[in-house]
């Protein structure tokens, strides 16, 4: 099927960088709201068929979206750390996530629009475009707060309405 969309329309001709991170930051929005609908003891323990705790998953999320951004913008590569100190508190995980966040929006400004296309080796070690890092990020961390809705319901706790980023 034949259309008149031109062939070198780029990514972002259909998507702005900052309709990108607003998109990306309705949905940590979302993941906070459901960081805070779990119990303390049940966000560090509660598990189901061999899934780790949404704290691990957390930790996960927190060692690859801040540090990804600030990777991108400096071109500084770290190994990816997955280890933060929350000491089993809800209260320091929601910390750290919104010291992540604003790690994000901090270095998010310094990438220009160019970049996005560039080929990269984030953390070293995954290959792809800065922007099909950007779409991991943002894909994994709705995989893990659907993993952790799971939780939340057969907790009996009702999770945030996805649809409210």
């Amino acid at each position: 099927m034949e259309t008149s969309q031109n062939k070198n329309t780029k990514w972002h001709d259909v998507i702005t960088p900052t309709d990108l991170i607003n998109h990306w930051q309705g949905h940590r929005a979302l993941t906070r709201r459901a960081i805070e609908a779990f119990p303390e003891e049940a966000l560090f323990n509660h598990t189901i068929g061999g899934m780790r705790p949404f704290s691990e998953m957390l930790m996960e999320l927190l060692g690859i979206g801040g540090p990804g951004i600030k990777e991108i913008a400096t071109g500084i590569s770290s190994p990816l750390n997955e280890h933060f100190e929350h000491g089993n508190k809800k209260t320091k995980i929601l910390d750290l996530w919104d010291e992540a966040t604003d790690e994000i929006n901090t270095y998010w400004v310094q990438i220009e629009p160019e970049q996005f296309q560039k080929n990269i080796k984030i953390f070293g070690q995954y290959e792809g475009t800065v922007y099909s890092s950007i779409f991991y990020f943002i894909d994994n961390e709705i995989h893990h707060r659907g993993q952790g809705y799971v939780y939340l319901r057969s907790l009996g706790i009702e999770p945030p309405a996805f649809y409210e980023r």
